[in-house]
C-alpha cells in the first residue's frame, strides 16, 4: 500500500503530495545484488594469495594489487562518477556499472591459463573501475525512494550489499580453488569459479535492464522535495564541501577507519597463514565472519539512527569500539584459531558497521547537496588511505611483524576518533524535515485548510 498525504490550503499555490511506493524495496533489493556482484570480486584473488602465487608464478605484491586496484582506480575517477550520478541519475549509473562488472568478469575467464595473469589483472581492473558507479549510490537511492523514518535503514541495507559481496569473496574462492590440488585441477577450479560469477553477473545485468527504476514519480519526504527543487552546480557543490570543516573532519576519520579495514582484508590470507600454516580456508571464513558481523552492525546502526537521530554520537561510539576491537585483535591473534574467529566478529561488527553511519552523517552535514557527491568523496578518502595503509601494513608486516603493523593501525584509528570529536552535530536534513513538518502543522490549523490522508 502506498501512503499519500495531501495538504490543500489557500496559502499554498499547489497541492504537495509525498508518497512512498512499494516497488522501492524491489529497487533496493536489486541494488544490493548489484553491489554484491562487484564487491565479491574485490578480495576474490587476494584471499587465495598462496594459490595465486604458486599457480601464476607471480609475487604476493602483484596478488595484493588485484585488491588494491579497486582503490587505485576509484580515486582519480570519483569526481567524474559523482558528476555522472548527479546529472544522469541512478538507473543509468547502475546499468553502466553492471555492464562493466559483467565484462570484467568474463575477461578473467580468458586469463585462466597459467601464463595469463596479466589478462586476469585486466579483467580485475575493469571490475574495479566499475565500482565508481556503485559506492556513491546507497545514500542517494535511499533519499530518492524512502521516507524520513526509513532512509537511514535503507542506506544501511544498500551498504549491506557491498558487505554481502565481500563476505562471498572471502568465503567462496578457497572453496572453489584448493591449495592442495594439482595445477591441472586448479585450472578447472579457476574456470568453474570465474564462469559461475560470469553467469551470475550476466543474469543480474538483464534483471537491472528490465526492472531497476531511476526514481519514483513523487518524492518520499519534504527533505527530498526541497532537494529536488535545488539547482545543481557540481563545481559549486565541491567548493561548498571543501569549506565545510565538519565534513572534512568526517572525511578523514571515515577514510582512516575504512582504509584500515581494507588493509586488514587485503592481507588477511598472509596474516592468518603466518600463525596457522595451511589455514587458507580458515582465512576465508574469518573474513566471512568479519563481514557478516559487519552486516549485523550496519543494520543495527541504521535502526538506531532512524529511531534516535543521534548521528555524531553513534559515529563516535562505533568508532571507539572499532579501536578497542583492533587492540584486542592485535594481542590475541596468536592465541588460537577459535579466538581469532571470535575477536574478528567483534572487530567486524563495529569497523564495517560504521559504513552506513558515516554516509548518513555526511548527508546530514551537507544537505541539501545531492548525496552522491559527499558519498563519492568519502569513498575516495577510503580508497586513497586504503592504498596507503595496505602498503604500510605490508612493509611493517614483512620487515618486523604483524603486531607492530596492527599497533600502527590502532594509532591512526585513535587519530580518527579525535577527528570525529571535532565534527559538529549540524543535522541539516533533520532540521529541514522538522521545519517542513512544523509548517504543515501550522497551515492545517488555519481557516480554509483541508487535510486528506488515504491509502492507495
Amino acid at each position: 500500500m502506498n501512503s499519500v498525504v495531501e495538504v490543500e490550503t489557500k496559502q499554498l499555490p499547489q497541492i504537495e503530495k509525498l508518497q512512498v511506493y512499494g516497488i522501492r524495496w524491489v529497487v533496493l533489493g536489486i541494488f544490493v545484488l548489484y553491489s554484491a556482484a562487484n564487491a565479491m570480486q574485490w578480495v576474490q584473488l587476494a584471499i587465495i594469495n598462496d594459490v595465486m602465487v604458486s599457480y601464476y608464478g607471480v609475487s604476493s605484491m602483484w596478488v595484493d594489487w588485484t585488491s588494491m586496484i579497486y582503490m587505485f582506480l576509484y580515486v582519480p575517477f570519483v569526481f567524474p562518477a559523482s558528476y555522472v550520478l548527479e546529472k544522469l541519475g541512478v538507473r543509468k549509473c547502475v546499468i553502466v556499472g553492471m555492464a562493466l562488472t559483467c565484462l570484467g568478469t568474463w575477461v578473467k575467464v580468458a586469463g585462466v591459463d597459467r601464463d595469463r595473469f596479466y589478462v586476469v589483472f585486466i579483467g580485475q581492473s575493469i571490475v574495479g573501475f566499475s565500482q565508481i558507479f556503485i559506492l556513491s549510490v546507497p545514500s542517494r537511492l535511499a533519499a530518492l525512494w524512502f521516507g524520513p523514518s526509513q532512509v537511514s535503514s535503507a542506506c544501511s541495507i544498500g551498504v549491506f550489499g557491498n558487505q554481502l559481496g565481500i563476505a562471498s569473496g572471502f568465503l567462496l574462492p578457497p572453496l572453489f580453488v584448493s591449495s592442495t590440488s594439482s595445477f591441472e585441477q586448479q585450472t578447472k577450479q579457476f574456470y568453474t569459479m570465474f564462469i559461475s560469477v560470469g553467469i551470475f553477473t550476466t543474469v543480474l545485468l538483464i534483471v537491472i535492464l528490465l526492472f531497476f527504476k531511476d526514481k519514483p514519480p513523487t518524492p518520499p519526504s519534504h527533505a527530498a522535495l526541497q532537494q529536488n527543487e535545488t539547482d545543481s552546480d557540481f563545481v559549486g557543490t565541491l567548493k561548498a564541501l571543501m569549506r565545510n570543516k565538519s565534513f572534512i573532519y568526517l572525511l578523514l576519520a571515515y577514510g582512516i577507519n575504512v582504509g584500515v579495514f581494507y588493509a586488514i582484508s587485503t592481507l588477511l590470507n598472509q596474516i592468518v597463514l603466518r600463525y596457522y600454516p595451511g589455514a587458507s580456508v580458515d582465512a576465508g571464513r574469518i573474513g566471512l565472519v568479519i563481514i557478516v558481523a559487519g552486516m549485523l552492525g550496519s543494520i543495527v546502526c541504521g535502526v538506531i539512527l532512524d529511531k534516535f537521530h543521534k548521528f555524531k554520537e553513534t559515529t563516535l561510539v562505533v568508532y571507539s569500539f572499532s579501536l578497542v576491537g583492533m587492540v584486542i585483535y592485535t594481542f590475541t591473534i596468536s592465541k588460537g584459531i577459535v579466538v581469532v574467529y571470535i575477536i574478528s566478529a567483534i572487530l567486524g561488527f563495529f569497523m564495517t558497521g560504521l559504513l552506513p553511519v558515516g554516509f548518513e552523517l555526511a548527508t546530514e552535514l551537507t544537505y541539501p547537496i545531492p548525496e552522491g557527491t559527499p558519498a563519492g568523496l568519502l569513498n575516495c578518502a577510503c580508497n586513497l588511505l586504503g592504498i596507503v595503509f595496505t602498503n604500510l601494513y605490508s612493509v611493517i608486516f614483512n620487515a618486523v611483524n604483524d603486531v607492530w603493523a596492527n599497533l600502527v593501525m590502532c594509532f591512526v584509528l585513535l587519530i580518527g576518533i579525535i577527528l570525529v570529536v571535532f565534527t559538529s552535530s549540524d543535522l541539516r536534513r533533520q532540521a529541514a524535515q522538522n521545519s517542513a513538518n512544523s509548517e504543515y502543522q501550522r497551515l492545517l490549523t488555519e481557516p480554509g485548510t483541508s487535510y486528506v490522508e488515504g491509502e492507495h
